[in-house]
């Protein structure tokens, strides 16, 4: 693809990035074959290669975003499928990355679209307020017949009471009954370790039975991903740069063999740090490390850990729902099949498992009515199945398709604790 930056705007770093990656698109279409939302929609802006063409034409022309811009920008999913699709390895990450930024900078929104987004913005990676808004919900609920589309999608998402815990609060999670092997430090994440605590304890347990201790920084905040993919590059990059100096300091202290995430969603954008700050001269090196370190559960399990599995007297049929920022963003798609094949159990992969099913962060909230196709085409093709149970490794997976189905649903972490010696998951007993 041909570019027209000027030398002038060639000095800004993302366009310099952004127009490289620019030019390794060769217009083929092949993106929109597997694009969630070309396929629901048939508009060639509501496919990778049309969502290119605008950016490409607001960046290059400093262009004010309208409306209709903004619209197809913001149907897109973040889902990455068109990464996995593109024989010319377009990064269109990075692209939709800036799109987002560059349209939150120069657009305003309406009155009910800010409110909401600010509303996530601030909420969801803040447990505290979090907790509290969970009350708030709870008592507005009655009244919701009253408020505009997209908050009462917002409250019907919105839990109104917490799973209790099981294990303790620590910052670090010591190997008693072994000789310790390693050291890592596990992302515990910000609405997760709350609505389904149950996904920490079992890594935490999992990782202490084979020997590995266990480092959770009380300083660690949100990994940054709602606010970045919501454009706010500022309130994104003090949750970046906070993480990325506490994990190195933890790193120098005890020699980190890895930093795990069982949100594979926050994993893709930790293991994009690296890229983001690749310009800071304080914290490029830095924030090179912590993603090179930086493994969803899964992989780190299949490369590092021989798994103590023993077998069950029943034999499951499990759905594996395989979350977008897992095959497409971060490219682990084999193991944890892999991983969930040695339990014994027939593992079956859903049909068109490369389609989102429409959680994709805040999406389910912000553009309620695609998510909506999209989780009754993914349930329709799981059910299709007739599993036991499903597994998956992302949270949002989790809350979105559990909204969709009546068959149960797992972490696939809580399927390997289960099977090397931990609790029968309680949505199963």
């Amino acid at each position: 693809m041909q570019t027209k930056f000027t030398e002038h705007q060639l000095k800004d770093s993302d366009n310099l990035a952004t127009e490289k990656v620019f030019k390794k698109c060769v217009h083929c279409g092949m993106c929109n074959a597997t694009c969630p939302t070309h396929q629901l929609l048939g508009d060639e802006l509501d496919g990778p290669r049309g969502r290119i063409y605008l950016i490409k034409d607001m960046l290059e022309n400093n262009r004010k975003p309208s409306a209709k811009v903004v619209k197809h920008i913001d149907r897109c999913l973040s889902c990455y499928s068109c990464m996995t699709t593109c024989p010319a390895g377009v990064n269109y990450m990075h692209i939709i990355d800036h799109g987002k930024k560059y349209i939150e900078k120069n657009f305003k929104r309406s009155f009910f679209d800010r409110i909401t987004r600010n509303f996530l913005s601030v909420v969801l990676p803040n447990v505290k307020i979090f907790k509290i808004s969970s009350i708030l919900v709870k008592i507005s609920k009655p009244f919701k017949f009253l408020l505009p589309g997209k908050i009462k999608d917002m409250l019907d998402l919105m839990p109104t009471s917490f799973p209790k815990k099981t294990l303790p609060s620590k910052e670090i999670y010591k190997v008693n009954s072994k000789k310790k092997i390693a050291r890592v430090a596990l992302l515990t994440g910000c609405v997760q370790k709350e609505i389904s605590p149950q996904i920490n304890e079992a890594t935490i347990r999992l990782l202490n039975r084979h020997g590995v201790e266990v480092v959770t920084p009380k300083k660690i905040r949100c990994c940054g991903s709602l606010n970045h993919h919501l454009g706010k590059e500022d309130d994104a990059h003090k949750d970046f740069k906070n993480n990325i100096i506490t994990w190195y300091e933890e790193h120098k202290k005890g020699n980190l063999d890895a930093i795990l995430s069982n949100t594979s969603g926050c994993g893709t954008t930790i293991k994009d740090y690296g890229f983001i700050f690749r310009d800071d001269k304080e914290l490029s090196k830095k924030a090179k490390i912590i993603s090179n370190l930086t493994k969803d559960i899964t992989e780190y399990l299949f490369d590092s850990l021989k798994l103590n599995i023993s077998h069950k007297e029943k034999n499951y049929r499990i759905a594996y729902h395989s979350a977008c920022s897992m095959q497409h963003g971060q490219k682990v798609h084999l193991q944890p099949i892999s991983l969930l094949k040695k339990t014994n159990n027939e593992i079956l992969e859903i049909p068109e498992g490369h389609i989102c099913c429409g959680s994709a962060g805040t999406y389910n909230i912000l553009q309620s009515k695609i998510a909506k196709q999209l989780l009754d085409k993914k349930v329709k093709n799981i059910e299709s199945l007739k599993p036991d149970f499903i597994s998956t490794g992302n949270i949002g997976c989790i809350t979105q398709i559990s909204h969709g189905t009546k068959v149960p649903i797992l972490h696939t972490i809580e399927v390997l604790d289960w099977y090397t010696g931990g609790p029968k998951p309680l949505i199963l007993k």
